[in-house]
């Protein structure tokens, strides 16, 4: 297998995602038709990037009578397959495992997440948890029998290559990696790598750099 850096939310997606909260906003609010200058407003891009992003994902709309709310909605959810349950499994049951599993918001209605694997005898006995959590040797078992194809990996550094090819082995397709380590998987294994230290660390980088340019700005 060969070394594959995938990041499936690029830029374009990522402001889809806003798009739909901002819709879903307006939606609340009785509006019922949108314009592009307006979306851009509400979502703090220009009206042209509205218009490409809708264009490279096939969301068409009247230029000048704007679009239905309602209709782009209805697409997104098409878009996102919201109507298709998905279950979802869990690798590493430690803190950041259980806190994804037991985040409500974490998921959305459409998906559920049905199991979580730990190597720990004793998290596999403790009641306290809301999802069953199983032994590794039974992740083949669950997979074919909840149809899962993706798969959420909050398992140390070292352990998460071996996960990822075991996930692979027993038919996973996409992967949210919280491990900060790339994965090696075939090219059409989906892989979202969240490094939440990286995502940190490059706030904290363009706080320090607008400051920067803020302060360089001001005239005493």
């Amino acid at each position: 297998m060969r070394q594959i850096t995938k990041t499936i939310r690029k830029n374009s997606l990522r402001r889809i995602f806003v798009y739909r909260s901002c819709l879903q906003r307006l939606n609340l609010r009785g509006v019922e038709k949108v314009f592009s200058y307006t979306l851009a407003d509400e979502a703090g891009v220009t009206p042209d990037q509205v218009r490409r992003d809708f264009s490279e994902f096939k969301i068409k709309g009247n230029k000048r009578g704007g679009y239905l709310i309602r209709d782009l909605l209805e697409k997104m959810e098409t878009m996102f397959h919201r109507n298709i349950d998905h279950n979802l499994i869990i690798i590493g049951i430690g803190n950041l495992g259980l806190a994804l599993a037991n985040y409500s918001k974490f998921i959305q209605p459409n998906m559920e997440i049905v199991a979580a694997f730990d190597i720990d005898p004793s998290k596999r006995k403790q009641k306290t948890f809301d999802i069953p959590v199983y032994s590794m040797d039974r992740l083949e078992e669950v997979i074919t029998r909840y149809g899962v194809s993706v798969a959420i990996i909050a398992v140390p550094e070292i352990s998460a290559s071996e996960v990822a090819n075991e996930l692979v082995r027993y038919g996973i397709k996409g992967i949210v990696n919280f491990a900060p380590v790339p994965l090696r998987t075939p090219p059409d294994i989906v892989i979202n790598n969240i490094n939440m230290g990286d995502e940190l660390e490059s706030v904290i980088y363009y706080v320090h750099k607008n400051n920067g340019l803020l302060n360089k700005d001001i005239k005493y």
